[in-house]
């Protein structure tokens, strides 16, 4: 199983262009890859899927034991190569957890590391030895150099001897190929974007030894690991919301759901008239629904179907981006009005990071008493986030009530990934069953 991991000495250091860059080199040689984001991140996952068209999936030790992440590795792991982005700095996590050091040193994966020299000259050689030496074992193999200018190509070359590394090459800054932020989703002009992918491949096939890096874990073996065996248990059909509004999915929820018998059929909150025919379950994913909050709320017949689903008491599953459209009013705009509340703008990340939360009652998922492994990204919040579950957040113990849930649905800001705990997962397909054979 060839794999190596892009990582970074820190968030914004360039590992994404130097990703970007690999990946499209790797297509221009013919080569198939897949792409991996360490973490919970949705956005990095998507831009490689739309914009790249390659498939990508996240290594979350966090929400996964090592066997799960073991599996998922390797059931993921498709193409020729698989090439794994990490996140924030190399060694940055969570009480020293969910970090792209601990997931390269479970799967045993080489890693290179991506230093922004700018600003820098000899100090570059500090932080290739920091990193080198911070934590013992690594897998480091060497470094990649982002934004070096070419008059120190040769000074960083010698450095890599010196320290006993490999040089992987460099990436020149190139003002043409810069790819902005993409905290509020893709952009709309994709075809700019692939412009500047085009440029970050050619630039990497000439400045990255793309050779190198594909045989980087020739002599590495991959670990062993028990299968995941999901059982089939019904044969129905989910609607999933995806548009431009609700993006956030994981893949591998959609993999287990499918595992478990379900029909996938995703639709459009912003451009289909209804919801598909014949539905057992419907899951409104997370995203940026404030931002086409306008043409959600003129979609009225939209609307109504929904609000008439969840009266009817069909399983619903909505996380963050799909919970704001159930409410009353998202901004000034309308939305579904099945949580009496409005969701409203704020300054700053709202409950962000890793939490698990406790179900203060019996519900679609999971039993009172029952945690959840979560986590929570936004910056909108809501006059009404519920009460029926505990959250605690793991960096710092701060603790909060969120979510509401019933038999039949669960509707909250945090995100749930269906392999933490596969229970999760079959309990809602059985109430999707349930509802099946009664209608």
């Amino acid at each position: 199983m060839k794999r190596f991991m892009i990582a970074g000495t820190n968030s914004g250091c360039g590992k994404t262009s130097v990703v970007c860059g690999i990946l499209k080199a790797f297509l221009n040689q013919n080569i198939n890859p897949v792409s991996f984001k360490c973490g919970c991140d949705y956005i990095d996952p998507m831009f490689h899927r739309e914009i790249i068209g390659i498939d990508s999936h996240n290594l979350d030790s966090f929400f996964c034991d090592d066997n799960t992440l073991k599996y998922l590795f390797s059931r993921n792991s498709s193409g020729d190569i698989s090439v794994v982005e990490g996140v924030m700095g190399f060694y940055d996590g969570i009480n020293g957890k969910a970090s792209s050091y601990e997931i390269s040193q479970k799967l045993n994966i080489p890693v290179v590391i991506v230093i922004d020299c700018k600003g820098m000259s000899t100090s570059i050689g500090a932080v290739m030895k920091g990193f080198l030496e911070y934590k013992k074992p690594n897998n480091i193999k060497g470094f990649i150099f982002n934004r070096l200018p070419e008059s120190l190509k040769d000074y960083v070359k010698s450095l890599c001897d010196e320290l006993d590394t490999e040089f992987f090459g460099y990436l020149p800054y190139c003002r043409n190929a810069v790819i902005e932020s993409r905290n509020l989703g893709l952009s709309s002009d994709t075809e700019k974007i692939r412009e500047k992918l085009d440029i970050l491949g050619n630039t990497a096939e000439k400045t990255i030894d793309i050779s190198k890096l594909a045989s980087l874990s020739d002599d590495m073996n991959f670990p062993e690991y028990d299968d995941i065996d999901i059982k089939k248990i019904c044969s129905l059909k989910i609607a999933v919301a995806r548009d431009k509004a609700f993006s956030f999915i994981y893949p591998d929820n959609i993999d287990i759901l499918e595992r478990l018998g379900c029909e996938i059929e995703y639709f459009s909150p912003l451009d289909d008239e209804k919801l598909p025919e014949d539905i057992s379950g419907i899951i409104l994913s997370g995203g940026y629904p404030e931002l086409y909050a306008e043409k959600l709320s003129e979609n009225k017949s939209m609307i109504s179907d929904i609000k008439s689903a969840f009266e009817k008491n069909i399983p619903i599953i909505a996380e963050c981006g799909g919970f704001m459209y159930l409410h009353e009013y998202i901004g000034e705009y309308k939305g579904v009005g099945v949580i009496r509340g409005k969701a409203f703008r704020t300054e700053k990340l709202q409950r962000f990071g890793y939490i698990n939360i406790t179900a203060n009652k019996n519900n679609l998922l999971c039993n009172k008493g029952e945690s959840i492994k979560a986590h929570e990204f936004h910056y909108w919040d809501s006059t009404d986030c519920g009460k029926d579950f505990r959250a605690v957040k793991l960096s710092n113990g701060r603790e909060w009530e969120c979510i509401h849930s019933g038999e039949n649905y669960y509707m909250g800001f945090p995100h749930i990934y269906f392999y933490s705990n596969t229970e999760i997962a079959v309990n809602f397909v059985r109430k999707c069953k349930e509802y099946h054979e009664q209608n």
